[in-house]
């Protein structure tokens, strides 16, 4: 029986956000800067999931190169790429229905650039608690933010759920322990597979749950 769920916490990219034409704006702006081509698809999957230091580590394996790209990207700032992101229809009506029953949380790969897509999007004050790549030891697939998140509301990591749409997200959920909640992609291992955000609300509410109508 699945416990009561406390914490409903979300990956950014492809959960809250349809993020895939920003970040390959952003990296084929990184590209174009030392006339490389455009990301392949593979190139995308992989920056679409993982922290921009791994992204531009994958992308210029040479040191000298990655060393410069670096350079290059700190002098970018990520505002220009914030309109190409596109907001889950479902996630502010159901963040508002949430709280407060639920305290609500994000567990995200990005490091520097998450409270300006918040800010952007009037979603800074509806999360309790933040929680990017800069802020553990070791990102996703590691369990370091999940265990941050349980750990600062003093939950059980049963009593927390994570919805995420990738490898990294569910391998992060089960070394935490916590139980993962999958986003239009039922190739992963998880307790609910969904398609759309509103379908959360369900999902805590058999848990125990009363959320407002």
């Amino acid at each position: 029986m699945m416990a009561m769920i406390q914490v409903v916490t979300f990956d950014c990219d492809g959960v809250m956000f349809d993020s895939r034409e920003a970040n390959a704006a952003y990296y084929n702006r990184v590209l174009a800067q030392f006339s490389r081509s455009p990301l392949t698809a593979d190139q995308l999957a992989f920056t679409h999931m993982n922290t921009v230091d791994a992204s531009l580590r994958f992308l210029f394996p040479d040191e000298k190169e990655y060393q410069a790209a670096q350079a290059f990207r700190r002098t970018l700032t990520y505002l220009p790429f914030v309109p190409y992101m596109r907001i889950e229809p479902h996630l502010k009506p159901l963040l508002r229905r949430l709280r407060p029953a639920c305290k609500t949380a994000v567990a995200t790969n990005r490091t520097d650039t998450m409270h300006r897509v918040l800010e952007d999007h009037d979603l800074t004050g509806d999360f309790d608690l933040v929680v990017g790549a800069l802020d553990v030891p070791r990102p996703k697939p590691h369990p370091d933010s999940l265990l941050k998140i349980a750990g600062h509301f003093a939950v059980a990591p049963e009593e927390m759920i994570f919805i995420g749409d990738s490898t990294l997200d569910a391998e992060a959920s089960a070394a935490a322990g916590v139980p993962f909640v999958a986003y239009q992609n039922r190739e992963l291992p998880a307790i609910h597979h969904i398609d759309a955000l509103d379908q959360v609300a369900d999902i805590v509410e058999r848990s125990g749950v009363r959320l407002p109508a």
